[in-house]
C-alpha cells in the first residue's frame, strides 16, 4: 500500500468512529438500541426459563436469532418455545433492522452534515 491509500484508509476508519461516537449520544439511536438490548434480555429469561438453558445459551440464541444468523446450533424444543420464537423473529426481525439502519443512518449524516458545511 502507498501512503495515499493508508492516508485515505485512516481517513474512513476517523470518519466512522466519529459517527459512531455522535450515533451512541442521539436520542432516537440510544431507544432504539435500548429496545433492541430489551427485547434480547426478555427473550433470554424466556429461553432460560422455559427451555431450561442456561443464562448464556439464552443470551446467545437471542443475539443469533434476532439477528438472523441462525446456526442452528440451539433450537426451541417446547410448543412455548417455537410459539415465541416465531413471534420473537417476526417482531425482533423488525426491531433489530430498524436499529441498524438508525445507526447507520446517523453515522452517514455526519458526512453530509461536513459537505453541507
Amino acid at each position: 500500500m502507498n501512503s495515499s491509500n493508508d492516508e485515505d484508509m485512516m481517513n474512513s476508519l476517523t470518519r466512522i468512529t466519529r459517527g459512531v461516537g455522535v450515533a451512541f449520544k442521539d436520542g432516537r439511536v440510544k431507544g432504539i438500541l435500548a429496545f433492541t438490548v430489551g427485547m434480547i434480555l426478555w427473550a433470554s429469561v424466556f429461553y432460560h426459563f422455559v427451555e431450561g438453558w442456561s443464562w448464556l445459551d439464552s443470551i446467545y440464541f437471542s443475539v443469533v436469532t434476532i439477528s438472523t444468523v441462525g446456526f442452528g446450533d440451539f433450537s426451541p424444543e417446547t410448543a412455548a418455545g417455537k410459539i415465541f420464537t416465531m413471534l420473537y423473529i417476526i417482531v425482533g426481525l423488525g426491531v433489530f433492522v430498524t436499529a441498524a439502519t438508525t445507526v447507520a443512518d446517523t453515522i452517514l449524516s455526519q458526512d453530509d452534515k461536513k459537505a453541507d458545511k
